[in-house]
């Protein structure tokens, strides 16, 4: 092939694939708002399964501010929780625009299917509203069962500083009974509520 045919196929290859890249370039600035739109109606409507006392959810820089250190601390402070963080945290507040509690969005990365992410409701005075899960990746009719209610209302309406999993039944508060054949997905679910809790008691001033 001569120099000049082969430079111009180069010019016309490169010129294909600048188009092309603006076009994705082009339909992802599209999309990207619509989607975050989404993405935000889903999280509000878990926000208010888990917090149904709340009128609204508001964002709080002080707390945003703890959000950001919060593998760090978590990981330095509570090492049993595993590969655990808060990813968001909101003031729950009523129809006054009064705080009455906290949403806070917490993950897992122990989950059997990776990576878990749940939201949690809590008061002011440490009482779990509701869990939702927001993500989760598991086995069909076993870790998948953390969605359902028989599983995820264990949590709900319990005041205690920390949940830990049993098999065969729970005997107190504090104890929440494993999905038979998935206990580390339980786990995964249990620590990242956990690490919800300890957020919630430790870096929020109150």
């Amino acid at each position: 092939m001569k120099k000049g045919g082969f430079m111009k196929d180069a010019v016309i290859l490169f010129a294909i694939t600048l188009v092309s890249g603006l076009l994705l370039g082009g339909v992802y600035e599209m999309t990207k708002e619509p989607i975050m739109k989404a993405q935000l109606a889903a999280s509000l409507e878990k926000y208010k399964l888990a917090y149904p006392d709340a009128a609204d959810f508001k964002f709080d820089q002080a707390i945003q501010d703890q959000v950001a250190v919060s593998k760090e601390t978590l990981a330095a402070e509570k090492p049993e929780f595993g590969g655990v963080e808060v990813d968001n945290a909101l003031n729950a507040v009523d129809a006054s625009g009064n705080v009455i509690g906290y949403i806070v969005t917490a993950s897992s990365n122990d989950s059997y299917g990776g990576a878990v992410k749940v939201s949690v409701g809590i008061t002011k005075e440490g009482m779990i509203t509701g869990m939702e899960i927001l993500e989760i990746n598991d086995t069909p009719g076993l870790g998948m069962k953390a969605v359902e209610p028989e599983f995820k209302d264990q949590y709900k309406g319990k005041t205690v500083d920390e949940f830990s999993v049993t098999k065969g039944g729970s005997a107190s508060d504090s104890e929440i009974d494993a999905i038979s054949g998935a206990t580390i997905t339980s786990n995964a679910v249990t620590n990242a509520v956990n690490a919800a809790l300890y957020f919630t008691a430790n870096c929020i001033a109150k």
